[in-house]
């Protein structure tokens, strides 16, 4: 997506709002580094001051990071998940558990009408994943695993807002997974997910709400 010369009225203004289109599109995916301070201003036609205040105000919003003397970086795709990730980062494992029950029960319920025979696959192969992690301890690839086994949960409600939610929110997730299972699997307790996956396929919702809300009742009771 190439950059447009702004107009000469609102100019920050202008240039937030193309960076940011910039981000959200994929034009420079997180983790990037986005070009110099001066490569933007003669894209843009605008001044480095006004390249710098609108960089300062995307970084304030949590979607850029300015590293001195190493660049400018990509760390959010919208100026949402920005604050909503360091808000998470300083939550409680009980509250991140909360908000997970909230999103993925509402999602399993959805994905049992939505679901694709692609979801299934998607949600099997990951569930082999994580059940294959957690018989070689190993502590850190499950709970990637789970936590992206729960995305594909998500996933599969095919609600776009529900799914932003829940990517806002994945890295606390995983985080909060890895607190509770700790660095020996052999410590933890043992979650069987293949009745979700059974439900889904059965189009069954109760059945799956009860399934994907069950395990972090239980968690949140421990």
């Amino acid at each position: 997506m190439p950059l447009e010369t702004t107009q000469r009225h609102g100019l920050v203004g202008q240039t937030i709002e193309q960076l940011s289109r910039l981000i959200e599109s994929g034009e420079w995916e997180v983790g990037e580094r986005i070009p110099a301070e001066a490569d933007l201003a003669a894209a843009l036609g605008v001044g480095r001051n006004t390249v710098r205040e609108a960089v300062r105000a995307l970084a304030h919003l949590g979607v850029l990071d300015v590293r001195h003397g190493a660049g400018t970086f990509v760390v959010s795709t919208s100026s949402v998940s920005g604050p909503v990730r360091r808000l998470l980062a300083d939550s409680e494992v009980r509250h991140v558990t909360e908000v997970r029950r909230a999103l993925e029960v509402e999602a399993a319920r959805l994905a049992t009408q939505r679901r694709t025979r692609a979801d299934l696959t998607r949600l099997s192969k990951a569930l082999e994943r994580r059940d294959a992690a957690w018989d070689r301890n190993d502590a850190a690839g499950w709970a990637a695993d789970d936590a992206a086994f729960h995305a594909l949960l998500v996933a599969a409600s095919h609600n776009p807002l529900l799914v932003q939610l829940y990517n806002d929110v994945a890295g606390a997730v995983e985080e909060s997974l890895a607190r509770w299972s700790g660095p020996d699997l052999a410590q933890a307790e043992w979650v069987d997910h293949r009745p979700i996956v059974t439900a889904l396929t059965a189009r069954d919702a109760d059945a799956a709400v009860r399934a994907a809300g069950a395990h972090l009742d239980d968690r949140l009771r421990w």
